[in-house]
């Protein structure tokens, strides 16, 4: 039995928990924000829900994007942890140790992954959709990437330091510590099927998103995120994984950016290709070795 367990509170109720938590949160993060938003912009909140967004607006798209993934996503993992343990952060996977090899075969892991990435995104590419449908993805995708492009603003390379912060760092530190070491941990906790776990939240985790052309290639890597965490235990460790793949996206928008193209350009330059899939064997070799050197254990 767990000393550090609060009495009378499953998994399973943590895990629901966690889920309500964030919707209260991330309701609360709106009251918080729309304020926030006129009193810096002199814009509606209209503005900021639907858009059109200008570079002047820079400043509080990111402002909104960091109170959100604090508030909406990293602050309800802790509360939940912490309700049912007097360690919230053992439970939820920060503990210290992890070794050099792992970290290294991370990077190994990530690089490889990028790869396959490509070949889902050409895959869900090719997946037929009514027209109708086509029309609001791309919409979807379109608002996506004018929020992406006021946010980042990568004019220079102080800039391009902030967006690894704003956009990359950031955002793996808060989603890994509410999918993995909240609701996977917790539901893995629960039913004892870790894999079933790992592809349930990674299947969440690319919904949260909201893309259509990018879910096969977000649940691609929410499953490795989500194995990295399962096999080691560590959060840190994908944390580690998912601020190396922000920041490899920013790192090629910087770099298109610095060749003169727009970030628009940049960001429409398609990758996407079939082949990348001939890499997926390596990335199971390096998973082997990868839990060779883990320890799969309870973080609580």
């Amino acid at each position: 039995m767990d000393d550090n367990r609060s009495p009378g509170i499953s998994y399973t109720a943590a895990f629901f928990m966690l889920i309500a938590f964030v919707i209260t949160a991330l309701m609360v993060v709106g009251e918080i924000t729309a304020p926030l938003w006129t009193a810096m912009t002199g814009k509606s909140v209209a503005i900021l829900r639907d858009g059109p967004w200008s570079p002047e607006d820079s400043a509080a798209m990111r402002t909104v994007q960091v109170i959100t993934v604090l508030l909406g996503f990293f602050l309800p993992a802790v509360v939940t942890a912490r309700i049912i343990s007097r360690r919230p952060l053992a439970l939820l996977g920060f503990s210290r140790g992890a070794r050099l090899q792992q970290v290294g075969l991370i990077l190994l892991i990530m690089g490889t992954a990028l790869l396959v990435s490509t070949s889902f995104s050409y895959f869900n590419n090719q997946i037929p959709v009514p027209g109708s449908w086509k029309i609001w993805f791309d919409k979807m995708e379109l608002e996506y990437n004018q929020q992406v492009e006021v946010i980042v603003n990568l004019k220079s390379g102080s800039d391009y330091l902030f967006a690894l912060v704003v956009m990359a760092f950031l955002p793996a530190l808060c989603e890994e510590t509410l999918f993995r070491g909240g609701l996977q941990n917790f539901l893995s906790q629960a039913t004892g099927k870790p894999w079933l776990s790992i592809v349930i939240i990674s299947i969440l985790f690319s919904l949260a998103h909201i893309s259509f052309y990018g879910f096969l290639s977000r649940l691609f890597l929410g499953i490795i995120l989500g194995a990295l965490f399962h096999y080691s235990g560590k959060l840190w460790l994908s944390i580690l994984a998912h601020f190396i793949n922000n920041a490899v996206a920013l790192t090629v928008l910087y770099v298109y950016i610095q060749q003169g193209k727009s970030l628009q350009e940049a960001m429409k330059t398609d990758m996407a290709t079939w082949w990348g899939i001939l890499a997926l064997p390596v990335i199971i070799g390096l998973f082997i070795l990868f839990k060779k050197y883990s320890v799969n254990r309870n973080p609580v």
